[in-house]
């Protein structure tokens, strides 16, 4: 059988406090000190515990070259090539440890990128939860236990030193459409989206204007945002709930034929609990007529930015001006928009079948009509959107 180290893995020396009886007995705290090394492999769910062998074998295994584990063994423990193994980071030849391991091989990933990604994906998480155990762990004096914040503006020169700019003159249509752009977490989900105006927000952030294959033959889609390269490799995937024509359930956007693909239908009284399960428990986005999920493509973009640097936060600039564009767009029609970065990737991955080896979200988007009643808080300091009097809390 033949080996090889997997492709991307990071080791982190880590420290953790254990309680230990005999050292309480002797005497001490009972806590002792213990030093591990942690490994981070992307192709790998999960943290890695490795023993100090474990973690000094595995830094003189080559990840190119396949060689016979019975040759490997006349020069490492046999039994901790077997641990590693076990732990997928020493992968056999036709396993799935190597498929999933050429997998992102395959995809030309940089490690430290990719070990980022991997590492920060959630699954399950009740931000719920943790809002109350952290609001129990402050006691309600932030301040008093976090000191204060950084200030919110920085000034680097003393105020006489500034050079004062000429009046920003009349508003013009685009400045009233930034006064009005704030986020909603109050959607009205007794009022149904009209087809048009789902139509005009999903083309003017994900339709493509233009397909340019002139250039050296590579196929490039030109659209209202920029991107890394002109390559376009992020994905909308959506919820649909509450629109005029259009069946509640999981669709894929097609931005050059500017249609939708149907995936499954599910039950409309479900929508709202898998929307909050997918958001990490922040059910204000739950009532959100449209949910669109911005994915990216990995490969797409890392075809042309192999094991770059730069290629992972061209991914994720991409999905930032797409969630801008989003929110003006909704906002330019009356709508209310949002956007989090605090999501559940996993179980997205799952409902949508999406390997997170080749594509996954970054984050949540979402468009509908703003409801009538603030019922929850909306950071609208400019009152562009509800009236300094009006109902519910601020």
């Amino acid at each position: 059988m033949r080996v090889r180290r997997c492709g991307s893995v990071m080791l982190e020396p880590r420290e953790r406090l254990e309680f230990d009886l005999s050292a309480l007995a002797a005497g001490g705290s009972g806590l002792v000190r213990v030093l591990e090394w942690v490994a981070l492999a992307p192709h790998v769910a999960g943290e890695i515990i490795l023993t100090p062998q474990e973690s000094t074998v595995l830094g003189g295994l080559s990840p190119s070259t396949w060689i016979e584990l019975d040759e490997l063994a006349r020069a490492h423990p046999r039994a901790v090539l077997d641990a590693l193994a076990g732990k997928w980071l020493l992968v056999a030849e036709d396993s799935e440890a190597a498929r999933r391991d050429q997998k992102l091989r395959d995809t030309h990933w940089r490690t430290p990128s990719a070990v980022m990604h991997y590492a920060s994906r959630w699954t399950d998480v009740d931000t719920e939860d943790l809002q109350h155990d952290f609001a129990e762990m402050i006691g309600g004096r932030l301040i008093d236990r976090l000191g204060p914040p950084a200030p919110a503006v920085r000034e680097r020169v003393p105020a006489a030193q500034r050079l004062r700019l000429p009046p920003k003159g009349d508003a013009s249509p685009l400045d009233a459409l930034l006064d009005g752009r704030v986020t909603c977490r109050n959607f009205d989900r007794m009022r149904k989206l009209s087809l048009d105006s789902f139509s005009a927000v999903l083309y003017r952030t994900y339709g493509a204007r233009k397909v340019d294959e002139t250039t050296l033959g590579i196929p490039l889609l030109k659209k209202g945002v920029p991107a890394a390269g002109a390559l376009h490799a992020t994905e909308a995937y959506l919820i649909a709930q509450h629109v005029e024509g259009v069946a509640p359930g999981l669709y894929h956007y097609h931005p050059v034929e500017h249609a939708l693909e149907p995936m499954r239908r599910l039950d409309a009284a479900a929508i709202p609990a898998l929307i909050k399960r997918l958001t990490a428990a922040q059910d204000y986005f739950a009532d959100a007529h449209v949910v669109v999920i911005p994915t990216s493509r990995f490969l797409r973009n890392f075809w042309k930015y192999r094991n770059h640097a730069k290629a992972y936060r061209a991914l994720i600039l991409d999905v930032g001006h797409l969630s801008q564009v989003q929110y003006l767009a909704a906002t330019e029609l009356g709508l209310g928009a949002f956007v989090t970065a605090v999501i559940n990737e996993i179980d997205i991955e799952r409902e949508f079948g999406l390997d997170p080896l080749e594509e996954g979200p970054l984050a949540v988007c979402g468009f509908g009509h703003r409801a009538e009643v603030r019922n929850e808080a909306e950071f609208d300091p400019l009152n562009s959107v509800w009236a300094a009097e009006s109902p519910g809390p601020r």
